[in-house]
């Protein structure tokens, strides 16, 4: 054909459908140039007889870019290197921005075990370290202190509830065990007990600001760590005196302060909205799995002779938790993005539904927002309410039990652990039918997390009431009681995750704060039982003291479900923040 170009024999023909449908129309000599036969073979290897077609005026269509192929992937210091075709315009792909079609969307990964559940797992067992090491020295320091050698107090015994002398109650429900080595009153070992509570708070607000611009992974690591080598040394600071061992414990709260908010911001940053509840639940019921474990434990290491009874204890869980933050910092990373092993398709999930909260840059906390949010107080006060309420549940009712109805529930390790036990299952149950509703579309997030709060909070204020007005009954006290610490598990699924409903980038802080807030609520409900209770051990007295706590439970729990969204606020708005290029995926366009 005269003043046509020619088209190697590899190529395929173009297609047809655009030609005919105007992109070649009527006018054949203006819409088709012709060169020269001279031109036309200019530099070319081409020969009479090969395939020819004609060159248009206007260019072909491209193809649509359905599959984006990537170019490079940087993270930090570590690079994943694809094959890299030359030419053609780069685009950075950021998953879950308006103008991105559903097609380039990631799909869930396949497979039921990922990395996230790696680090779920890991979150887990620190929580339960954490709590081995919170909850051992109120069952080592029977152990520790001579009871024998201290002055008999005027304890008040009602006897409301059976007949019998003080020292008869008093012979059946003191310690067994050795005695031993230490004479401190019981004020000095409240101040012992105390001050691991005090470290704790101090650190919670700090940690989960340093956290949100540094990164959660070693502000946790590092605190465990601190607080199990400080567990090492309790035994040797005992040795020393009580001033000592305050100081180390003072020390192993500081360590543990990150435990909360790190753990949260590590949440937010690995695990999906829709599998929040169940993440969420597994990895806070390590508070109680660690309890469970750490009572009767220590209750049979330190009547055991294994290296001098009781400092057995400050050993076993320290050198566990050491060992759990070795693993932890070699197996856990701070998001998905920075992660080596991770797959390709776990982490476009994970970025995809966590848009704005791996791949920006620190942005500024906004203070005056957050304080003004009506979502974030629902929160605070659920959490206030929680650990008021609690703290009286657990503190107070075991010393209801022997003052009035002469029960020391400390006396059986499984009694004393069988609340927990059903308060870290039901947390689980509860929290794998709440995705459910979630992932199904049944219940919205906030409808979820509202009737979870609800029995969280309502189960254990009735069983609350209940316990008042079961009068000389232990047995019941203590069913009771399970099921009240039971239910109380459904905040897992509630207040305890909402935090990353409504501020994924700012979860780590947000729950710091309530944290704190919640921990000094905590604290005032034994002062608050001890004045209603002071000089007067009857069951009208502590009948008193449980509506109280029943009835924070029940406002807190009515703000909650007022106030409450699991929405993401306005003040959370990542497209604000500035990417960062480590975290963004170039791609190349295919023609």
């Amino acid at each position: 054909v005269p003043g046509a170009i020619p088209i190697p024999p590899r190529l395929p023909h173009p297609p047809l459908l655009p030609i005919l449908f105007g992109y070649l129309p009527g006018n054949r000599d203006a819409k088709i140039r012709t060169r020269s036969r001279q031109e036309r073979c200019k530099n070319s290897s081409w020969t009479p007889g090969e395939r020819l077609r004609p060159q248009t005026s206007l260019p072909l269509p491209r193809r649509p870019i359905r599959a984006p192929r990537l170019r490079q992937w940087n993270a930090g210091s570590v690079k994943r290197k694809m094959p890299i075709k030359s030419g053609g315009p780069k685009h950075v792909l950021v998953w879950n921005q308006p103008g991105l079609v559903s097609e380039d969307e990631p799909k869930q990964p396949k497979g039921w075990f990922g990395t996230r559940h790696v680090v779920t797992a890991m979150l887990f067992l620190g929580m339960a370290n954490a709590y081995t090491m919170r909850t051992n020295m109120s069952v080592a320091i029977v152990a520790m202190v001579n009871q024998t050698a201290l002055p008999k107090l005027d304890e008040v015994v009602t006897d409301e509830c059976g007949t019998g002398s003080f020292e008869e109650f008093t012979n059946r429900s003191s310690h067994h065990g050795k005695e031993g080595t230490f004479v401190w009153t019981t004020g000095e070992q409240a101040y012992i007990l105390s001050a691991f509570f005090y470290g704790y708070c101090i650190t919670q607000i700090p940690c989960g600001i340093l956290a949100k611009k540094y990164g959660a992974k070693w502000f946790l690591g590092g605190g465990m760590l601190i607080n199990s080598v400080f567990g090492l040394l309790v035994p040797i600071a005992a040795e020393y005196g009580k001033i000592s061992l305050i100081l180390v414990r003072l020390i192993q709260g500081l360590g543990e302060g990150p435990i909360v908010p790190c753990t949260h911001a590590m949440l937010a940053k690995w695990i999906p909205p829709n599998e929040r509840s169940r993440m969420g639940a597994i990895v806070y019921a390590g508070a109680q799995f660690g309890t469970v474990i750490s009572m009767p434990l220590s209750g049979i290491l330190s009547d055991s002779d294994f290296f001098g009874g009781w400092p057995s204890i400050f050993y076993f869980f320290g050198i566990a938790s050491a060992i759990w933050c070795v693993f932890f910092m070699w197996l856990v990373h701070e998001d998905p993005d920075s992660h080596p092993t991770i797959k390709e398709d776990e982490r476009k999930y994970i970025i995809a539904t966590l848009w704005g909260n791996a791949g920006v840059s620190s942005p500024p906390v906004p203070w005056f927002s957050i304080l003004k949010s009506l979502p974030f107080w629902a929160i605070m006060a659920a959490h206030c309410g929680q650990n008021y309420g609690y703290e009286t549940l657990m503190t107070e009712l075991p010393t209801f039990m022997k003052q009035v109805l002469r029960f020391n529930i400390k006396e059986n390790g499984v009694l004393s652990a069988l609340p927990y036990l059903a308060m870290w299952a039901f947390s689980v149950s509860s929290s794998c039918l709440a995705d459910a509703l979630i992932t199904s579309k049944r219940l919205s997030h906030t409808t979820t997390r509202k009737i979870a709060q609800g029995i969280g909070h309502m189960g254990p204020a009735i069983a609350l009431v209940a316990a008042s007005y079961t009068g000389c009954s232990p047995y019941s006290t203590v069913a009771i009681l399970t099921i009240g610490v039971g239910l109380n598990g459904g905040i897992y699924s509630g207040f305890k995750v909402n935090h990353l409903d409504i501020s994924p980038r700012f979860a780590g802080i947000l729950m710091s704060f309530t944290n704190f807030t919640a921990n000094m609520a905590g604290l005032v409900a034994p002062l608050v039982a001890g004045k209603l209770i002071h000089g007067r051990p009857t069951q009208a007295a502590w009948r008193e003291v449980f509506l109280v706590a029943a009835g924070v439970y029940v406002v807190c729990n009515l703000f909650y479900l007022f106030f409450a969204s699991s929405k993401r606020q306005p003040w959370d708005d990542p497209s604000k923040d500035a990417p960062q290029r480590r975290k963004t995926d170039v791609i190349e366009s295919a023609h």
